[in-house]
Parts: C-alpha cells; sequence; structure tokens
C-alpha cells in the first residue's frame, strides 16, 4: 500500500472526514486551499456528491420541505435542530434518489415549533454501499409565527434569459446575493425560473466591446425538448454559488409561467413550422416534461388529490398569508383577447382556479393577502412569436380603452369578488417583463369601477435581459408610481448595465404596516411605499 505523506492539509481533510463533514460549507476546497492531498481528495469523491446544494420550500407554521440531489442512486437522510451547534437533532429517514428523479429527493418536516428558526443537514447514504455516506450540506429557515412578528419576504423572476446565463467573473447571479442579505423569510420566485427555449452561448460581446462570458452546459446550448433537457435547465441555474446559498438559508415559494416551457405557450398548441428550432412539435408535452422537471428541482409540496398542481396558499402566520397562482395550465389559446363573454380563450385562471382562490381569501384571516402572479394584470404583452398572427395577446391586458374584456373579465370578476366581500389587505406581487414598477390601482381611474384600491409590485429580472417598459392597459385604473428603467432602454440589455431587480416585503408586527421596497442588483433601494392595514 503506498502510503500517504503526512502534512497539515491531509490531517485537517482527515478531521473533516472523520467529522463526517460537518463543516462542508468550506468543503475539501477549503481545507486543502495550502497544499493538495489527492488521495484524499479521491477518498471524498467516492462518496455520494450534491452538485445543487440543499433548499427548503413551501414552509408553513409547522411544516418544511427539504430538498436536494445526489450524484447518484442514494438514500436522502436529513436532521433537523433548534440550535445551530445542531445539538439532540431529529432524524428522518427519506425516499431513496433515483435516476427517474434525476437523483433529486425531498423530505417533509411535519411537527414544527412555529417562530422558530430550524437547522438542518442532508446526508445520503450511497445505496450501492450503504456504508459510504456524503459529507452533509447545512441549511436553515424559519417558521411563521403564531403571534404577530416581524415579517420579511423577497419577491422576483427571470432568470437565465435571452443568453444571460452565469458568469462568474462578474459575480454570478449577483440578485441572490443582494436580497440574502435582508434576511428574508422567505422568497417568491414568480416564474421564468429558466429559459428552456433560449440557449445560452458562451460568449456574448457587449457594445462597449468586452465579451460577456457564461458558464455553459450541454443542456443550455439548445432549446429544450426532451425530460433530460428540461432537467439540464434547472441543475444549471444551481451551478451559481450565489444561487445555492441563497437557497439553503431562504425558503423558497416557486411559481412557473412560459419559459419553463416555451415562450407564451399555451395548453393544446402546435408551435408552427415557422419556429425551426423545435422538432417536437406539441406545447403541451413539452409543458409537461417542463411541469415534471420543476417538481424534480424544487421543494414544492405536493398535493396528494392532484399532485401536479401548481396553484397553492401558504399561511405565514398572523400577518400573511400566500396564494401562488398558476396562469399557463389551465388559460385558453392566445388570441386577440377581446371576447365579450367569459370561458374559452377568456379563460386565464380557469374557472376551478378561481373558486379556489375566492374562497382561500374569504377564508384568510392573516392581516395581509399577497397574490403572487406570475404575470402583472395591466402590462400589455403581445405574443411575437414567428408562428402566431399578429395582433395576439400574451397576458392579461389587451390595450383596449374600454371596458374589461378577453381576459380582463377574469379580473373584473375577481376584484368585484374581493370588494363586494369585503376582503381587505389585497396586494400583488409579479415579473415576468423584466424591469420593475409599482402601480396604485383606483377605480375613479378606471374603466372598470366595482373594485377597492389595491397596488401591484412587479420585481425581476434576476439575470435576464432588461426590456421595457411595457403599455398600460387602463381598464382598471392604473397609476404607475415607479418604473426602474428609462422610456427609451435598448431592448435586451445585460445584467452587467445593473438593471436587475427585487422587491422587498416588511409587515411590522405591532403596527401591521407592510412596507414595500423596490431594489437593483447592487440592493440599493430606488422606491419604497408604507401601507397602513384597513381596519
Amino acid at each position: 500500500m503506498t502510503k500517504i505523506p503526512d502534512s497539515p492539509a491531509r490531517r485537517r481533510a482527515l478531521r473533516v472526514l472523520a467529522l463526517g463533514g460537518l463543516t462542508a460549507g468550506i468543503g475539501l476546497r477549503g481545507v486543502l486551499a495550502e497544499g493538495r492531498a489527492p488521495a484524499i481528495i479521491t477518498l471524498e469523491r467516492s462518496r455520494p456528491q450534491m452538485p445543487s446544494g440543499v433548499m427548503s420550500g413551501d414552509v408553513s407554521v409547522r411544516r418544511a420541505i427539504v430538498w436536494s440531489r445526489a450524484d447518484r442512486p442514494a438514500r436522502m437522510i436529513v436532521e433537523v435542530a433548534t440550535t445551530e451547534s445542531m445539538a439532540d437533532p431529529r432524524r428522518i429517514i427519506g425516499p431513496a434518489a433515483l435516476a427517474t428523479n434525476d437523483f433529486t429527493a425531498r423530505v417533509d418536516l411535519t411537527d414544527l415549533t412555529p417562530g422558530q428558526t430550524h437547522f438542518y443537514r442532508v446526508l445520503f447514504q450511497d445505496l450501492a454501499d450503504p456504508k459510504v455516506f456524503s459529507a452533509p450540506r447545512l441549511g436553515r429557515f424559519r417558521t411563521p409565527s403564531t403571534e404577530p412578528r416581524d415579517l420579511v419576504f423577497a419577491f422576483s423572476g427571470d432568470e437565465a434569459g435571452q443568453g444571460w446565463g452565469i458568469n462568474e467573473a462578474w459575480g454570478g447571479y449577483r440578485v441572490y446575493a443582494a436580497m440574502h442579505k435582508f434576511a428574508p423569510d422567505f422568497f417568491i420566485h414568480s416564474g421564468d425560473q429558466i429559459y428552456a427555449d433560449g440557449p445560452i452561448p458562451a460568449e456574448v460581446i457587449l457594445d462597449d466591446g468586452s465579451v460577456w462570458k457564461n458558464l455553459v452546459t450541454p443542456a443550455k446550448s439548445k432549446v429544450a425538448e426532451t425530460l433530460d433537457d428540461f432537467r439540464g435547465n434547472f441543475s444549471y441555474n444551481l451551478l451559481d454559488e450565489n444561487k445555492r446559498r441563497f437557497c439553503a438559508e431562504v425558503p423558497m415559494l416557486v411559481q412557473w409561467d412560459d419559459h419553463e416551457t416555451r415562450n407564451n405557450w399555451y395548453p393544446g398548441q402546435r408551435i408552427g413550422a415557422e419556429e425551426t428550432r423545435y422538432q417536437e412539435r406539441s406545447a403541451s408535452l413539452l409543458a409537461a416534461y417542463g411541469k415534471r422537471a420543476m417538481f424534480e428541482y424544487n421543494p414544492i409540496r405536493f398535493d396528494p388529490s392532484d399532485p401536479e398542481r401548481i396553484y397553492r396558499m401558504l399561511r405565514m402566520g398572523s400577518m400573511a398569508d400566500v396564494f401562488m397562482l398558476d396562469q399557463r395550465s389551465y388559460r385558453g389559446a392566445n388570441s386577440s383577447n377581446r371576447q365579450t363573454t367569459p370561458g374559452g380563450a377568456a379563460d386565464f385562471l380557469g374557472p376551478e382556479q378561481m373558486s379556489w382562490l375566492k374562497s382561500a381569501l374569504s377564508g384568510s384571516r392573516a392581516t395581509w393577502k399577497v397574490i403572487a402572479s406570475d404575470i402583472p394584470l395591466s402590462l400589455v404583452v403581445r405574443d411575437l412569436n414567428p408562428d402566431v398572427p399578429k395582433g395576439t395577446f400574451e397576458a392579461w391586458a389587451n390595450g383596449d380603452a374600454a371596458g374589461p374584456s378577453g381576459r380582463e373579465l377574469e379580473i373584473a370578476e375577481l376584484l368585484r369578488f374581493i370588494k363586494v366581500s369585503g376582503i381587505r389587505n389585497v396586494v400583488w406581487v409579479t415579473a415576468d417583463v423584466h424591469y420593475a414598477s409599482a402601480t396604485h390601482y383606483q377605480p375613479e381611474h378606471a374603466r372598470f369601477t366595482e373594485f377597492a384600491p389595491f397596488w401591484e409590485f412587479v420585481g425581476g429580472p434576476i439575470n435576464a435581459g432588461t426590456h421595457g417598459p411595457n403599455e398600460v392597459d387602463p381598464t382598471f385604473g392604473p397609476e404607475v408610481k415607479f418604473v426602474s428603467i428609462p422610456p427609451d432602454l435598448k431592448p435586451n440589455r445585460p445584467p452587467s448595465d445593473g438593471l436587475q431587480f427585487f422587491g422587498i416585503g416588511r409587515i411590522d408586527a405591532r403596527s401591521q404596516v407592510l412596507t414595500v421596497s423596490l431594489h437593483d442588483v447592487t440592493g440599493t433601494e430606488l422606491f419604497k411605499v408604507e401601507l397602513p392595514p384597513a381596519a
């Protein structure tokens, strides 16, 4: 047997391995920084690895999902405690991570302590050699409190879009690092978590002649058409160190939008011959792959009665309930969006989801009701895909200055219901349009007036091309209070221009005032408004 020379680096590495890698946040790269020990590195690599880190999500007063991914068939083990020292942890033997789920796995933690920071570590046991365990990866999350307590949340969307991927020289996905500084209790990801239809090149020449260099992978080098392609899109984003660090400490609340499948898709759509990049022409099949990969790669709690359902409500204690919508799965076909009666192509949420939302809002006893929409209410988004007719609309709004028509009929129905039912303190958060804005909706300025005033806040992009600003539809009386970009912005500005945005919501436990602020990629505050709760 070859004897490994002793050294301080080797001894440090052995201590890490002997402890089961409790300093996994540092890892062998850190402990061997002063000198390599090849045999130790080989031994470490022989253990199961966690290439995508760990994350938590869909947290509630007594529950949370913990997620991770192995690099081989392995059994997930989660230990959870209420002290950072992990004294006397509770151990849960989780499911096997197998190739059928791309080696992803999750545990639904229950019986948690309300209003408590919980610390967890994840291990994987090699199923081929049960004596071999991974080094653990550490994470934390805080459960909502049953008593009034200050609450902080972040919101944004849109990452790895328009050819702008992980540029490690620029600092990667820097919005995640900026949001992390606010220590939010949870993060609402408003969709376009991937750009399945947006390949990422190795280099992009910027206007000044400098070069933006992307981290590239095979899955991000073409449009996604297979399940493995979609999985590769989600795993790509978790190559970013900022995102992995953020996800390990901030619970994720995730919804989807179009780019988890293909730009502006709708159920039943056939991709036309004008779109030459695709061999697979069924948008519904692509969406099934995209939804499967999204559920595999996110800490979403499955609904036993409908395992593919994305819309759901998450109770954040007495201060807030969050209503996560799905504006993809139940919509009608994109059209001129001028229908005068509901149903068919005028559907956006669809009857079943609309009924659920009304019931959930009526039953909410939280001070604030936060509706997470993947698409803004009044910003006009036209479907400009090469295989659709001109004059086709993608979003709620249709640019018509008359009363509600098309998909706006659903908004009118919902806003009327909220007013008639006396439901107060409703705010909307969203992304999609690749700039930030704040809009106050007022019936006295509207074509449709049967609603109570409310606010909508737009975040994003996290790491994608900056676009806009969009045309504003006047139907529901929007008064735009803030826009984060100039009116003459050149399209598809790179992240290096600094025009990447997110929002922060803060609810004060004593006054119950909700303060919403919008921030740029550095965390600098651009806009802030304080919203007192209605009596």
